[in-house]
């Protein structure tokens, strides 16, 4: 199995004054509905850790066990939400606790400044600090709350050897068809679990091809992926790129970025999944190239203003200049 640095390849320079003044390597996988690589750049047998990329596998088990039959399809967005913390977001997560008759103590995702700048800004005023339910995870840890009552299990859903965490790495290698070789504990202390990146792609793949009607598995992701790609806010927030990529297609595809730098799409239209890992961890670079791939495949409009910022740029300085730009290299 290959580690993550081995068969990198350039995929975005970072181009000043006419010259390259940084590159990001790193690999890809354009897979299809029956889990085939359809095309690939560097190495796709590369081991990662999806990160929150994987949040829609995570959420499988909510569906199938039956504890989430009554979501809405928000509560759905916001189990495979990596949100910036706004109140939409808040709220929200809020409102599911206390339907569950609990509260924000019961999260074990950890407390930390929200990422919107407004919802920040309303804290230092208030001489505040941030709670749990502005951790961008907060609403994942809802789904698993939700997943852990409906089993009657304990409140530290979050240990690896918990009913929970059971299920999901249950789903999570299911759907790869890979036996994971590890986790690590992820930012917001549920265990992240390792795969190779051309099984994560087939994962992707198989969410595209789902159809709500048919066997559990499939209805489930078939509703994940609809959840998302309605409900674009809730999964990030306003001038995320998860968002507005999905704003900019119309619904045709869900996309979700991971730390260091992973980043997947479902495309149910074209029954294409997509993965990609860039090997610095610079979102920069996994931003570029998932918009380049969305682009090349047709459900990106190549002129609208997402796709041109994350695949172009500028770059610009303190003073609002145009310093240089990105060149997404996809042969």
């Amino acid at each position: 199995m290959t580690e993550v640095n081995e068969g990198a390849v350039d995929l975005v320079e970072m181009i000043r004054g006419g010259r390259v003044e940084s590159v990001h390597r790193g690999h890809a996988v354009i897979c299809d509905g029956a889990g085939e690589i359809v095309e690939a750049w560097g190495d796709p047998s590369v081991i990662i850790y999806p990160r929150s990329s994987c949040k829609m596998m995570q959420a499988l088990p909510l569906l199938e066990s039956g504890a989430g039959r009554d979501l809405t399809q928000r509560q759905l967005a916001l189990a495979c939400a990596s949100h910036q913390g706004a109140a939409v977001h808040t709220s929200a997560v809020a409102a599911w606790l206390h339907d569950l008759g609990l509260g924000e103590s019961d999260l074990r995702c950890g407390a930390h400044m929200p990422y919107s700048d407004d919802a920040k800004a309303d804290l230092i005023r208030a001489g505040e600090a941030p709670c749990q339910l502005h951790n961008n995870c907060s609403g994942k840890h809802a789904g698993f709350l939700t997943l852990s009552r409906h089993l009657g299990a304990g409140p530290d859903y979050v240990e690896p050897d918990h009913p929970v965490q059971l299920a999901v790495r249950r789903a999570f290698e299911e759907v790869t068809g890979m036996e994971s070789p590890g986790y690590g504990i992820d930012g917001c202390s549920a265990p992240n679990f390792a795969t190779r990146l051309d099984v994560l792609g087939a994962a992707m793949g198989r969410f595209a091809r789902a159809r709500e009607g048919g066997n559990p598995r499939e209805d489930a992701m078939a509703r994940l992926t609809a959840a998302m790609a309605a409900e674009p806010v809730l999964v990030a927030g306003e001038g995320r790129a998860c968002t507005d990529l999905m704003r900019a297609m119309g619904g045709k595809a869900a996309v979700k970025t991971g730390a260091e730098a992973v980043f997947i799409a479902i495309i149910p239209e074209l029954d294409r999944g997509i993965a990609v890992k860039i090997v610095d961890g610079g979102t920069r670079a996994s931003e570029a190239v998932i918009a380049t791939l969305l682009v090349r495949l047709g459900v990106l409009p190549a002129e609208a203003p997402v796709a041109r910022r994350l695949t172009q740029g500028p770059i610009t300085n303190a003073r609002g200049k145009v310093t240089g730009g990105y060149e997404v290299r996809l042969a």
